[in-house]
């Protein structure tokens, strides 16, 4: 988390003290690790101070809150990457390092945020009809396949916007989801 606050506001000041209680001076209330990892999570901007010499720590307690997660079963490190951050702790490349992975961090919140609304766009109601109706007929298609000719129900003659053109709309369809993949193919590289 970078130390700019969001919306131009000041960020939350939390106090620690000796005990290793967390003091959220805006709530005027004590708080746990797990309530900074919500602010966090949230977007709240905060910063923690050491109560008694006033410096900033926040950079430790935002890696105490990474220890406990990875502690806790949501390991989202994987060794190597571990293995190879403390192989750079005195190298000469260890200046450049939060530089590129803050911007390898924003790429991939930027990244995110497309796909996701590449995906809301792709799944409008009129797309969610297409595609309903496409599921439909070919699990039709696939039931009078399995089933014996003139067992069962006559099939009823098709109407409505899949009746003339199927070949048209799974074209249509398959075109879409090839394009769909290029867009993801794109962001994921």
């Amino acid at each position: 988390m970078n130390s700019t606050s969001k919306a131009g506001t000041d960020p939350v000041i939390i106090k620690k003290y000796a005990n290793r209680r967390l003091y959220n001076t805006q709530s005027s209330s004590y708080i746990t690790l797990d309530d900074l990892a919500r602010m966090t999570r949230d977007g709240v901007d905060f910063v923690v101070l050491d109560a008694k010499t006033g410096g900033d720590i926040t950079h430790s307690i935002l890696t105490q809150i990474i220890m406990e997660e990875e502690a806790n079963g949501e390991q989202m490190l994987p060794v190597s990457f571990l293995r190879n951050l403390i192989a750079m702790y005195g190298n000469s490349m260890q200046s450049l390092m939060p530089h590129y992975l803050e911007a390898t961090m924003d790429n991939f919140q930027a990244n995110q945020a497309r796909l996701q609304e590449a995906f809301k766009s792709s799944m409008s109601p009129d797309g969610f009809a297409r595609l309903a109706e496409t599921n439909m007929a070919m699990f039709q298609a696939a039931a009078e396949a399995f089933l014996p000719r003139g067992v069962g129900k006559p099939s009823a003659p098709k109407t409505g916007p899949m009746a003339s053109n199927d070949t048209d709309e799974l074209a249509e369809l398959r075109a879409q989801m090839k394009a769909m993949q290029e867009k993801l193919d794109k962001l994921g590289g």
